[in-house]
């Protein structure tokens, strides 16, 4: 038997003061920021509540209210070797708004004194400017003309007081995302031109925080919800599922970690100075070793991360590309850099999320390059030889786009420009020919991969070893 979920059924009143304005109400943030900061609450003296603005038009804030800010985060996975399936009712959330309806309640949220934060995640093409948002006067269409106006009326109604500065920390995917948010205000203060003294305010009262953020977030579990609401007792259409790992990584000051003290409250939320090297971390070994994995995996037969992952061969391979030619090229410490490879790992076994290699290999070569090949450039700066596994990952990349593995077609997704190209040189049906050409192809790497001493020829090895048991039938096993 369930029932409504709000704040009179699960008997939660909302006493916290809000000191979190948040743009966007999607699942990542529930289950992300939402959910640490639940955390925050019940272990520390966080005590702050979350007010959530809708960034565009149309959105689910109707929904947010209709459960007074409730809702349930459904963590499964894999941690430690150990399957974890955890439930947690979300509280700090007071509400949700809908600022294209009522842009006065919009701008009477800047008056809050107990204001410190303002997060958000509005997807990679949110920090954006435009031009059209001519007055400043009308709600602005862009999220950061949004939060031109909001800071705005922050600075006039306190009087551009010192100590009414906010900490604005954004969650898009995009790199310096808080410079980035900095630089795209400037410039709306500029179109709108605003006094001065508000400028000013915004650089030196305020702090943008460049972050990172890493938790895989599966959303609605409309399969399994009946069982949830059960579970729960309650009537949640709002329930979001994640993987246990999160990650929190932010360039702030002293002060900002202070008011957010997530140390306290054993959350993997870093405070760092500079967090370039983690970026390269979760770039080199996340998102590396998936882009390495695909091709080799899929080559072999595999078709899910986990499976790969738990494939005697290709599980081997991801391990040792790696812990023996990916961690050698980075600079954190060896155990830190160990335990996130280790709870890579972990995810990509996590039986929770299917994860579809051919979804991973949507524009390989562009991925390829931004992911691998610096492990691969910085291997051989380091140690002056080539690393094996991940030379043997770009010849399964060039030989699966060849667009057909054993009669069975490839459903390869990349530009035009990039299939046009595989599916001409790969008509010659001349390996050696298709691996230079690739090699050299500048538009591709940047640069003439065929200049790096050995790399052509190693390549070429596997290639041709890949044509001629993959012609045979066989069980690819090169390395």
């Amino acid at each position: 038997m369930t029932q409504k979920l709000n704040r009179q059924t699960a008997s939660i009143p909302q006493t916290r003061p809000v000191k979190v304005l948040q743009f966007g109400e999607g699942n990542f943030l529930r289950a992300f920021v939402d959910w640490i900061i639940d955390i925050l609450n019940e272990k520390t003296d966080f005590n702050g509540a979350v007010e959530i603005v809708q960034p565009i038009s149309k959105g689910m804030a109707t929904m947010v209210n209709d459960q007074d800010g409730l809702y349930h985060v459904v963590l499964n996975g894999i941690q430690q070797g150990q399957t974890v399936s955890e439930t947690r009712l979300i509280t700090c959330v007071a509400g949700a708004f809908n600022p294209y309806d009522d842009f006065q309640h919009f701008l009477k949220t800047a008056e809050n004194p107990h204001l410190q934060f303002i997060i958000s995640n509005t997807t990679e093409a949110g920090i954006t400017f435009s031009a059209n948002d001519t007055a400043a006067g009308t709600l602005a269409d862009t999220f950061p003309g949004k939060i031109t106006q909001l800071l705005y009326h922050r600075f006039i109604y306190f009087h551009g007081a010192a100590d009414k500065g906010l900490a604005l920390i954004p969650c898009e995917l995009i790199e310096k995302n808080g410079d980035t948010l900095k630089q795209t205000i400037l410039q709306y203060i500029d179109l709108w031109k605003l006094p001065e003294a508000f400028k000013q305010w915004v650089l030196t009262e305020n702090t943008f925080c460049n972050t990172l953020v890493d938790r895989i977030v599966p959303g609605f579990p409309k399969d399994t919800i009946r069982s949830i609401q059960e579970s729960v007792g309650y009537e949640d259409n709002l329930v979001v599922t994640a993987e246990p790992f999160h990650l929190w990584v932010i360039e702030a000051t002293d002060g900002v970690h202070a008011a957010f003290p997530a140390d306290k409250a054993d959350l993997q939320v870093k405070f760092v100075k500079d967090l370039t090297p983690y970026r390269t971390r979760k770039v080199r070994i996340l998102n590396g070793a998936h882009t390495a994995l695909v091709p080799v995996a899929y080559l072999r037969g595999l078709r899910t991360v986990r499976e790969s992952v738990e494939d005697s061969y290709a599980g081997e391979f991801i391990r040792q590309a790696i812990f023996e030619e990916i961690i050698p090229t980075l600079d954190l410490p060896q155990e830190e850099l160990q335990q996130f490879a280790n709870d890579v790992i972990e995810r990509f076994q996590n039986p929770f999320i299917r994860h579809e290699l051919i979804s991973i290999a949507l524009n390989s070569i562009s991925k390829y390059k931004v992911r691998v090949l610096p492990s691969v450039l910085e291997y051989y700066k380091r140690k002056g030889q080539l690393p094996e596994r991940l030379l043997f990952s770009l010849a399964a990349l060039i030989r699966f786009y060849k667009g057909e593995v054993k009669r069975e077609a490839i459903p390869l997704n990349d530009t035009p420009e990039i299939l046009e190209f595989f599916k001409k040189a790969w008509s010659t049906n001349n390996p050696v020919q298709v691996v230079k050409a690739t090699l050299a192809n500048k538009a591709f790497w940047d640069q003439d991969l065929t200049q790096i001493p050995g790399l052509e020829n190693k390549v070429l090895h596997f290639v041709l070893k890949y044509e001629e048991e993959l012609s045979q039938d066989l069980s690819v096993n090169i390395l």
